[in-house]
């Protein structure tokens, strides 16, 4: 079945798809008016709160999330009940994608968050039909690797400052077509969180805080909402490149 291009096709978008605001940059976008419609019926648009489970570890992993507002946090669980947060996932990503059925890792919504779920057995076949459906399903997963590769370096070889950088760059980034940074934002993770995910202590990441916002780089209005006040100076101390490599 030949699916004809979204954008030039007169048929109107689903019911679902209409205002959606990723709907020209995830793996949709890949997709005809013909498929569209097709996925769109067996879709299921929620809005779900912080803390919501969208898969465990070990579970099955029968669903693809596509976020559409809101960020998802990957966690993976040792056998001694230690975690470690992985990743973070802004939208337009697609979660679920694993190369088994069984789920290596936990999503959690970590704030509220607007998704768009369907089968996994769905987009599989309709990605089987449609070319320009796993080329997009195989770009996500090569920009993941690359994420994760990235990750790891700052991981492992960044000092505290610049870890804490990268992180706040990313998050500024995240949802940005343009790659520019937002001036003001929420961040998605507490501190205990962020200290999980960059490999640092709670009080070094509030040590850290603390520095930035005295040297005036940015502002804390509580312990969530931040104000960059010099995007150039917080560049320069997370490394420009690997900053905007996370974010998309």
């Amino acid at each position: 079945m030949m699916s004809r291009d979204s954008t030039s096709d007169p048929r109107p978008l689903p019911g679902l798809c209409v205002g959606c605001n990723v709907r020209a940059n995830g793996v949709c976008s890949a997709l005809g008016m013909d498929h569209l419609h097709e996925l769109s019926r067996h879709a299921k648009r929620s809005l779900l709160p912080s803390g919501k489970e969208l898969v465990m570890q070990g579970e099955a992993n029968e669903t693809y999330t596509n976020m559409v507002h809101g960020v998802v946090k990957l966690t993976k669980y040792m056998a001694d009940g230690r975690q470690q947060i992985v990743s973070l996932k802004f939208a337009p990503s697609l979660v679920g994608k694993c190369a088994h059925r069984e789920s290596a890792v936990s999503a959690l919504t970590a704030t509220e968050a607007q998704v768009c779920s369907f089968p996994r057995d769905v987009l599989e076949m309709i990605a089987s039909k449609s070319p320009a459906v796993e080329t997009r399903m195989h770009q996500q997963a090569l920009m993941e690797l690359d994420q994760a590769r990235e990750w790891m370096l700052a991981l492992g070889r960044k000092n505290a400052q610049e870890k804490l950088a990268t992180f706040l760059v990313m998050v500024a980034r995240s949802n940005s077509r343009n790659s520019q940074m937002r001036q003001q934002f929420q961040l998605p993770l507490n501190r205990t969180e962020i200290a999980d995910f960059l490999g640092l202590t709670i009080e070094t990441v509030s040590r850290q805080l603390t520095r930035l916002r005295q040297s005036n780089v940015i502002s804390l209005r509580d312990s969530r909402h931040v104000t960059i006040n010099d995007s150039r100076a917080l560049e320069l101390m997370s490394d420009h490149s690997l900053a905007q490599t996370l974010s998309h």
